[in-house]
């Protein structure tokens, strides 16, 4: 099987390179930004929106004209590549996955990206990368780049630079290990598996909240764009980069271990867009509860809900596993024990205690118990071609309950 994997260094630039990074990306984001404006004026005069093949005649146009001669020096390719962003961009606003095109702002995702292979050279024996208009770079050979190179993206973040080497190879089929689990997700505890066991949240950026209180406070007092403002401004990007990095960190090793032991992973579809929206309202129409909403939002944005589904679809798929999504109904009211669904048997945020049969156990587990049940009555129903209803699995007839001396089928005996 084709394997898609990108590997990321830091890059060790010379002080010319530098400078040269940063006008490449500023060239990208210009004709970003000026492409996206010729697009929102040709919508408000009622004009058919431009293709990519009609936008990049432009960058030519530009690149030749007299009042953009400097967008000479920044190479072709990745100039075209923002357009395809760009296109892409639109695509996705009009697939209802994305919000409409914003501009772009100096020093917020600052990148170029250079699709042909044939453009750069890798010495991995050196540590060295040559890329077009930028010469030999050195980076920090952290582990070997595998597979054919496909694309190089050159990346700004927390006032260093990266390069990000995507690659294609052809790997073996895997073998999963392991069975089949469920996954709740919650605030208290990161990740319940069905089995008992559970992650802990880290919490990066509520270890860094009062540092990086302090340091807007005191970014605040600063004249804006003095020296002062610009190295507390560069603290803050500091303080942002080791949050982001401890938060992915946590995710990658608790997706590798999740996706190496486990052969088919079961867990909530939920939707985090909407579960960390604002409940602060409008002003004809306040919201209840702003406060304690708004912590809830920042504890499921500061755990990473989605980055971690995202980690574990592709890292199960590459061990040869499966993920299944499962709707999220009722599976922490259901009994695991009798089926009956209630939201009385959620007594407490922690516990669980049936009021038919009087189950309890601690709800975290009892809704990975639901949601691995839940999976497994997926399967059953794709295998078949049976009609899937709407909460597949969080409801049992009488004929599986349990008995005296064992489990239902994918309920672990608890």
């Amino acid at each position: 099987m084709q394997r898609l994997q990108a590997f990321k260094y830091e890059l060790m630039p010379t002080g010319e390179q530098q400078r040269d990074m940063r006008r490449f990306a500023g060239s990208c984001r210009f004709v970003f930004n000026k492409a996206l404006a010729l697009q929102k004026e040709r919508h408000e005069q009622g004009e058919k929106k431009l293709g990519y093949a009609g936008l990049c005649k432009l960058p030519t146009e530009w690149r030749n004209g007299t009042e953009t001669p400097w967008l000479k020096d920044a190479p072709t390719h990745p100039l075209q590549q923002t357009l395809k962003d760009l296109e892409r961009a639109y695509t996705n606003f009009f697939a209802k996955r994305a919000a409409f095109p914003r501009f772009k702002k100096k020093g917020q995702g600052d990148s170029f990206r250079y699709p042909d292979p044939k453009q750069s050279k890798l010495d991995q024996s050196t540590s060295r990368l040559f890329l077009p208009k930028l010469g030999w770079l050195r980076y920090r050979n952290s582990r070997d780049v595998l597979g054919e190179v496909k694309q190089v993206t050159v990346s700004a973040s927390g006032g260093k630079w990266f390069v990000s080497i995507q690659t294609e190879r052809e790997v073996e089929q895997s073998v999963p290990n392991g069975g089949a689990v469920g996954i709740d997700m919650g605030i208290a505890r990161f990740a319940t598996l069905s089995d008992g066991t559970f992650y802990t949240p880290l919490n990066s950026f509520k270890r860094h909240e009062t540092a990086l209180r302090k340091a807007q406070q005191a970014m605040s007092r600063k004249t804006k764009f003095s020296s002062n403002w610009k190295k507390t401004k560069a603290r803050i990007q500091r303080i942002h980069s080791r949050i982001g990095n401890a938060r992915r960190d946590y995710l990658h090793k608790t997706t590798t271990t999740i996706s190496q032991n486990h052969a088919m992973v079961c867990i909530e579809d939920l939707q985090v867009r909407n579960m960390s929206k604002s409940a602060a309202g409008t002003a004809e129409a306040p919201g209840r509860n702003v406060r304690a909403k708004s912590g809830l939002n920042k504890s499921i944005l500061d755990q990473g809900w989605f980055e971690f589904r995202r980690q574990l679809e592709y890292k199960v798929a590459w061990r040869g596993g499966y993920l299944i999504a499962v709707p999220p109904q009722n599976t922490s009211r259901t009994c695991p024990c009798c089926g009956h669904v209630s939201a009385d048997n959620r007594k407490t945020q922690a516990r669980f205690a049936c009021v038919e049969c009087g189950f309890e156990e601690n709800a975290d587990v009892v809704g990975a118990i639901n949601i691995l049940r839940a999976g497994h009555a997926r399967c059953a129903c794709e295998v078949s071609g049976a009609v899937m209803p709407p909460a597949a699995g969080t409801r049992r007839s009488d004929s599986h309950r349990f008995d005296a001396g064992g489990s239902a089928v994918g309920i672990p005996r608890l």
